[in-house]
């Protein structure tokens, strides 16, 4: 496989099909899902034969392609008659873990003046 193949491959993946889901209807409403998606491709090659000590074995040549993605919920377009509104996902996860971070850096603030002060 040819690296110019793998890069059209990469961009033809990485493409609004893969953000945007198919629609959903239900009565009057319809609901579009949405994906954050991330992907990258690369490749490497190689010439020479292969040197072990004072000789040369096999005839050297090669060549290697890797791609991947990556796509994760980020919500939903709502549409009802001619309103549409965004409903984002809600990563509880993410919520606490920040939270978290955001406690630790406030304990070191107030430790670090608690210090200072005596």
């Amino acid at each position: 496989m040819d690296i110019n193949d793998v890069i059209d491959r990469t961009r033809d993946s990485i493409s609004a099909r893969c953000v945007f889901g198919q629609p959903i209807q239900q009565g009057e409403v319809t609901v579009i899902p949405v994906a954050r998606v991330r992907g990258g491709g690369g490749g490497g090659g190689g010439e020479g034969p292969v040197q072990e000590g004072n000789s040369k074995e096999g005839m050297g040549r090669g060549e290697g392609t890797g791609f991947g993605l990556s796509a994760r919920p980020a919500g939903a377009f709502v549409i009802r008659g001619d309103r549409v509104s965004w409903l984002p996902v809600v990563e509880p996860a993410r919520i606490i873990l920040g939270l978290q971070v955001l406690a630790g850096i406030a304990l070191l603030v107030y430790s670090r003046t608690r210090l200072r002060g005596r």
